[in-house]
């Protein structure tokens, strides 16, 4: 058989599979609007309603109570864990999301963000885009399989989870320690990685390996103060300041790790010119100076390539009229996978260059190891993106903000941040004014995870060398 053919029989078969998908399309939305309309804020919201409202969609097409679990520490922040049953030839594979949201105050917004609203081709929610759309697609796809009658050769867990945004009860690490046998799996798929279009093209479809560590440092100097008519060198304010001016000048080095290294390969090729090879250039060992300074410039990938550290929040002084006796900042750092936070506060002493200055961590920090680039993983992706968007490639990518994904990795459980959702890659909102998602976008990443996790709960799945 020629390779067009094959192509073209492919392409009937998903060309099928979409058509059959779009009955499950309203399902969706209205899973997703009944999500949305739940306030899930840690202040005020609950995510145990969320859940259960989740319960009463799945037991209405067979789910039987032993395959559902809602629990939490407390009455607000129940998580969901749904299995749909295979034959239990392969480990579980499970699908996560989280439940909660950030707040959102009603005159920041042009919309309601608590309320469902469809317009000019995007849905507009707070939670639109993180994380309720994937939980709202993970529960319409093992409907629609439960329906379908589809028997994988593994079982499918569905986690929705509470205080992924912040808040005392992190529902996968409440989960983990409580009730581990739950989220046993070889694999998961999370947030975390999104597909990137430019102008409305698409251009690269990212799965997330690992994710930065959010570690906070807590800078004080304090001395005797006096009065502000016979000021001191000594100045707290001043030995302060010139700590931070240390750090605004202050790299640390290039630091890349088996992702990060193929997303610059890969991206590479995506871009022309002098960016182009610098991508290639900071790829050599030692990187080219050059490169990485030009590199530098731009936040997302000096985020990228090395462990960042950035003055957040200052203060000092307590009269207008005296000296000050304490100032004090704070510096959010995001280290890199695999290096050691004391390692970096150490650093950051001899940036600082003053001993008068204290640098204390703030918490406790949650490390964990990247996840391999496996063809198991990666080979399905691949193809069904491959099917669904031809030419797009797939990019492995390190978040550098903080996904649940690291509670998971810490348990020895591989977990990958992908969705098939696209958006402008200069219109981010989660967290932001007017948060959305393209109505298309959100249909289209509903499909790409059915076809994801079919074909990783089937032994045809294509494997490749990484």
């Amino acid at each position: 058989m020629t390779s067009k053919k094959l192509a073209a029989i492919l392409f009937i078969l998903l060309m099928g599979s979409v058509a059959n998908a779009q009955p499950n399309q309203q399902l969706t939305r209205d899973i997703f609007k009944e999500l949305i309309e739940i306030n899930t804020t840690e202040a005020h919201g609950n995510t145990t309603q969320a859940a259960e409202a989740m319960a009463v969609r799945l037991r209405a097409v067979g789910f039987a109570d032993k395959d559902i679990f809602i629990g939490g520490p407390n009455p607000r922040k129940g998580n969901l864990v749904a299995t749909l049953r295979g034959t239990g030839k392969r480990k579980p594979l499970l699908c996560l999301a989280h439940l909660d949201v950030v707040e959102a105050l009603r005159e920041d917004w042009t919309t309601d963000p608590f309320k469902f609203e469809e317009i000019d081709g995007f849905y507009y929610a707070r939670g639109a885009s993180d994380d309720k759309a994937m939980a709202a697609i993970f529960v319409a796809n093992i409907i629609r399989m439960k329906k379908e009658g589809f028997v994988p050769d593994r079982d499918i867990i569905v986690a929705l989870t509470a205080d992924e945004e912040g808040g005392p009860d992190n529902g996968v690490d409440w989960l983990l320690k409580n009730h581990p046998q739950l989220l046993q799996a070889e694999y998961a798929l999370n947030e975390g990685g999104r597909g990137q279009s430019q102008d409305g093209k698409k251009i690269l479809n990212q799965v997330q390996l690992s994710e930065k560590v959010f570690q906070s440092f807590k800078l004080e100097v304090k001395n005797r103060g006096g009065h502000s008519s016979q000021p001191r060198k000594d100045n707290a304010i001043y030995r302060l300041a010139h700590a931070l001016d240390n750090l605004s000048k202050f790299d640390f080095p290039v630091n890349l790790n088996e992702g990060t290294r193929v997303y610059f390969e890969r991206t590479a090729k995506l871009e022309s010119g002098q960016l182009a090879a610098d991508m290639l250039g900071i790829l050599q060992t030692p990187p080219v100076p050059d490169a990485v300074a030009r590199m530098s410039v731009f936040p997302n990938f000096n985020a990228m390539m090395r462990t960042t550290c950035v003055a957040t929040m200052l203060s000092g002084g307590h009269a207008e009229n005296a000296l000050p006796q304490t100032a004090t900042a704070v510096v959010n750092c995001r280290i890199l996978p695999g290096e050691d936070p004391e390692k970096v506060r150490e650093t950051l002493v001899g940036v600082f260059a003053d001993n008068t200055v204290s640098v204390t961590p703030m918490r406790i920090t949650n490390t964990s190891p990247p996840s391999p680039m496996n063809p198991d993983v990666f080979g399905p992706i691949e193809k069904v993106t491959k099917q669904m968007w031809p030419g797009v490639p797939v990019v492995p990518t390190m978040s550098t903000g903080a996904t649940d994904g690291a509670y998971l990795r810490n348990a020895g459980i591989p977990t990958y941040g992908v969705c098939g959702i696209f958006g402008e890659i200069t219109d981010v909102r989660a967290h932001g004014k007017d948060e959305r998602i393209g109505v298309t976008a959100f249909y289209e990443g509903q499909e790409f995870l059915y076809q994801l996790v079919k074909e990783m709960s089937m032994k045809t799945s294509v494997k490749r060398n990484y």
